[in-house]
């Protein structure tokens, strides 16, 4: 796990070399191991690494291969690399490194552009060609890893984090507004290629980008679920469903136990990450490290799951450490949580990933996490709604959206009004082929996109912020791709993922699965009071802020008067929404 960036500069200028070390410098937090820069003719590539797989200097990026003229960055991991490694020293590769950056391009050299089809794991990667100046650039299927750029005045540039891009200058900040009507309706979810600023984009997940040696660039999507069922899937049983699961999902936690340092759970107490912690049990895992977080109880909304998390870890006797967070304590550290964002991210839990990836990375460099379980089998409260749906962006938009476009017309400066960018992004999304039902579209939508630009970026974020990798089970494709093929009525069962619960039977205490729905609670960032409101009101009334003019200046001073009577249908803060941009543009200096 790692952090990368670069510059290629197409008209014969040398590249910016202190722009370079300047983002290397800005993702220090992503590889906190060892740092390196490469250079040759107009091109300039940066990395900080991680030290996961091949501890050994041999494993250092930026990596050049001599013989085949090519050479990579590259942040994530490569399950299958020691496969994929056996098949390319059959066909007479030899190898100089023991790690998996190598393989890639390898594989690259050995298959072309399609490689990519080849491989389980997370990543975003670079891969240049030295005597032609063409550069190949991906990310993985599920946009675990992320890849922001800019492309523009004969120049590419391009970084693991949009701090890292701002940073360096010389990029358009101004605020996109297709990307401002989504992060105010759509959950703050801002799907790829948008980012808040016009000037950067990010390369959508299952994409791959090819960069001609004169600046032109192309883009190909080389994988999409199919969320239809064949004649076969619908003549399956229950029974036969679950079983495929626990296939499928054993094999996934068993291809992120790859590592050469040790590897533990965040468990929340939850069914999903539970069941990781089951799995890996059951595979003959000792010792294994478990570690949960819990925030102070605000009004009768409580704070923590202790109680579940504790009942796993006596199960399974895992090395289990419960960190207890003071509300007071998330307050201050909300600044360094928000410097930690690549992008504004309004979900409450943030916070507490930030806080519980700090004490985590104080004992593990790598930590299984059971995030995507929900969007992947359908355990949110928004998904019966769209199983006989007559009007399925409607009733998406009904159940989903923060706001609808009259209240976003309200909330900003009437400059800032457009379309209705996310209802037509939704309109679009569902009318594309592989989904018939509503249902399948609403979860289509939410994994592919949704999933991709707010839980896996916020546990990719906060993770790295302390040089901690994440690995999701629940995101390898080949659970994705089999759970698509799921029929919705299975997984919408027993209050949402039926079909999952009962796999998990096999595993698990049923007193973790058939206990209610819980998520990473941080009370105090959904009913603002006391010190919380006034540093909302603080970030909202500041000077960067008067001179910004976002917002309605009546509809903020409406929403600070009575906070808590503004909740969206998601259960969030509208004020807190408002803040958080505001709070994440002054605390980068945009």
């Amino acid at each position: 796990m790692c952090g990368i960036c670069g510059e290629v500069v197409f008209d014969g200028r040398p590249p910016a070399t202190d722009v370079v070390k300047v983002m290397t410098e800005r993702l220090e937090s992503r590889g906190p191991d060892a740092q390196g820069v490469y250079q040759h003719n107009g091109s300039m590539f940066g990395h900080r690494r991680l030290s996961i797989i091949d501890l050994s200097e041999k494993s250092n990026q930026p990596m050049f291969d001599k013989k085949l003229g090519l050479g990579i960055v590259y942040n994530g991991e490569i399950y299958n690399y020691h496969e994929l490694r056996e098949e390319l020293s059959a066909k007479g590769y030899n190898f100089f490194s023991g790690g998996d950056t190598e393989v890639l391009i390898k594989a690259y050299h050995a298959w072309g552009d399609d490689f990519v089809k080849r491989l389980n794991g997370m990543f975003a990667f670079a891969i240049w060609n030295q005597q032609t100046g063409a550069i190949f650039m991906g990310r993985d299927r599920l946009g675990i890893k992320p890849l922001y750029y800019s492309l523009e005045d004969q120049k590419l540039r391009f970084a693991s984090s949009l701090p890292a891009m701002i940073a360096a200058g010389d990029v358009d900040t101004s605020l996109d507004p297709i990307a401002l009507h989504h992060y105010m309706t759509f959950h703050s979810v801002v799907p790829a290629p948008y980012t808040i600023f016009r000037g950067v984009r990010k390369l959508p997940p299952a994409t791959v980008m090819n960069v001609a040696p004169d600046g032109t660039a192309s883009t190909k999507t080389y994988w999409a679920p199919n969320f239809n069922q064949s004649d076969e899937d619908r003549k399956r049983s229950a029974a036969e469903w679950q079983e495929l699961i626990l296939e499928t999902l054993r094999a996934s936690v068993k291809r992120r136990l790859i590592a050469d340092v040790p590897v533990g759970v965040l468990l929340s107490g939850g069914l999903d990450s539970s069941l990781v912690v089951g799995l890996l049990a059951e595979s003959g895992q000792k010792g294994l490290n478990t570690f949960s977080i819990g925030f102070d109880t605000v009004g009768d909304e409580e704070g923590n799951e202790f109680k579940y998390s504790d009942v796993i870890a006596e199960h399974f006797g895992t090395e289990h450490h419960k960190i207890k967070i003071d509300s007071s304590r998330a307050l201050s550290e909300l600044e360094r949580c928000i410097y930690a964002m690549s992008e504004p991210m309004v979900s409450h839990d943030v916070i507490g990933f930030y806080l519980l990836s700090e004490e985590v990375s104080k004992h593990v460099k790598v930590v299984q996490s059971g995030q995507g379980a929900d969007e992947v089998f359908g355990g949110y409260h928004w998904y019966p709604p769209m199983l006989d749906s007559a009007d399925a962006v409607s009733d998406y938009a009904r159940v989903f959206f923060d706001r609808d476009h009259a209240d976003y017309a309200q909330a900003m400066n009437p400059d800032r009004v457009e379309d209705d960018y996310s209802r037509a992004f939704v309109a679009e999304h569902f009318a594309r082929d592989g989904a018939d039902r509503p249902i399948d579209k609403a979860l289509r939508l939410d994994t592919t996109i949704m999933l991709v630009d707010d839980p896996v970026k916020r546990v990719d974020n906060m993770t790295m912020a302390w040089g901690l990798e994440a690995r999701v089970p629940f995101l390898d494709h080949e659970l994705v791709e089999l759970a698509g093929r799921i029929p919705a009525e299975l997984k919408l069962e027993q209050e949402g993922k039926g079909v999952l619960k009962d796999a998990a039977r096999k595993v698990i205490p049923s007193g973790v699965i058939d206990r209610p729905k819980g998520y990473f609670p941080v009370p105090a960032l959904k009913f603002l009071r006391g010190e919380y409101l006034e540093k909302v009101r603080e970030v909202l009334t500041d000077p960067a802020a008067q001179q910004r003019d976002l917002f309605n200046k009546d509809y903020v001073n409406k929403l600070l008067a009575k906070p808590e009577e503004h909740i969206t249908p998601l259960r969030g803060s509208k004020l807190w929404q408002m803040a958080l941009l505001e709070w994440w543009l002054q605390t980068h200096q945009v």
